[in-house]
């Protein structure tokens, strides 16, 4: 099911999306696996804590955050919000199961480069069971006001 906050703010933008229903997973990876899509193409969501308050990092899910690399970027001290923050920024989700559209959630969002010009973009709707799936030139409309960069690398 998708989340109502996120499900609202992909209509207000007038964006087409679709949504791939996958058996229950826990991890990005697991996930991209269990609803067949690429991992580099489905966007995993890793929020940020900073002292101005948090940002999200959006990256593909075959990646992990290069902290080093994002706080450079963002000249900012930051560190990996804790599970309580997650869950209350994203409160209409299930538990890590968090949307990268950090606007649908007045969080400000930074984007890793390697998931613009992609042909077709996946990611979580709000629950372990659904993906919200759009062409990858609307995905990059969507994600638009983000800040964009390099901060990741391979696990």
């Amino acid at each position: 099911m998708i989340a109502s906050r996120l499900k609202h703010h992909l209509e207000a933008q007038g964006l087409p999306f679709g949504t791939v229903r996958h058996p229950y997973t826990a991890t990005s990876a697991e996930c991209a696996e269990s609803a067949h899509v690429p991992g580099d193409h489905l966007a995993k969501s890793v929020l940020i804590h900073m002292e101005e308050g948090p940002v999200l990092a959006v990256l593909p899910s075959n990646q992990t955050v290069d902290l080093h690399a994002l706080q450079s970027m963002m000249d900012r001290r930051l560190g990996l919000a804790p599970e309580y923050e997650l869950n209350q920024v994203f409160d209409d989700c299930d538990p890590g199961a968090a949307p990268c559209v950090g606007q649908a959630y007045h969080v400000p969002t930074v984007i890793d480069d390697r998931l613009t010009g992609l042909d077709k973009v996946w990611f979580e709707a709000g629950d372990h069971k659904t993906l919200v799936e759009m062409k990858g030139n609307d995905f990059d409309t969507l994600m638009k006001d983000a800040k964009h960069g390099s901060f990741c690398i391979m696990h």
